[in-house]
């Protein structure tokens, strides 16, 4: 069975994860660039966020990637702005920056262009990592439009956040 992504999912995830992240005392970070603050806008949305919310980047430009973030140039001439480790130094970036203790990044074609063979709209890498520790980076390909792409991407960093809580 397929579950349709939808705002009433992203906040069933939230609901459950704020009480797992303030019983735990930890504090989340995102660094986004398709989804452009979706995923920080859901999460504020939840009353009381700010117990464990840090904070948002939104690096839609390679160069923001760079500058907030502390992503290699190279890096991003060598593999693009959509791969694996452009999202890797994204998210260690940013717990390099703040003060929270997990952290998330996404970055991704939401279309309707800009898609190319080897990465379709609908390419979207996400990676995660605690203070110190980077712990995985996936590769999703999501269909349908930019705002079900955007959304999908915003659900499974949570669900990414909330499997990393679970096992750690």
């Amino acid at each position: 069975m397929k579950i349709e992504i939808n705002e009433d999912s992203i906040n069933s995830i939230l609901e459950q994860l704020a009480p797992d992240l303030m019983q735990k005392n930890l504090r989340l970070a995102s660094a986004e660039s398709c989804s452009g603050g979706w995923l920080a806008k859901a999460i504020t949305d939840l009353g009381g966020s700010s117990q464990w919310f840090e904070c948002s980047i939104v690096s839609y430009s390679n160069q923001s990637k760079q500058d907030f973030l502390g992503v290699n140039s190279q890096t991003l001439e060598q593999h693009g702005a959509v791969s694996q480790p452009v999202v890797k130094e994204m998210v260690l970036g940013l717990l390099n920056r703040c003060q929270a203790d997990l952290g998330v990044s996404i970055s991704g074609i939401a279309g309707p262009g800009g898609g190319t063979k080897d990465k379709p709209v609908g390419t979207v890498w996400m990676a995660w990592a605690k203070q110190g520790q980077f712990i995985e980076s996936i590769r999703f390909k999501f269909n349908g439009d930019r705002k079900e792409v955007r959304l999908q991407a915003v659900y499974e960093a949570l669900k990414g956040v909330q499997r990393i809580l679970d096992e750690h």
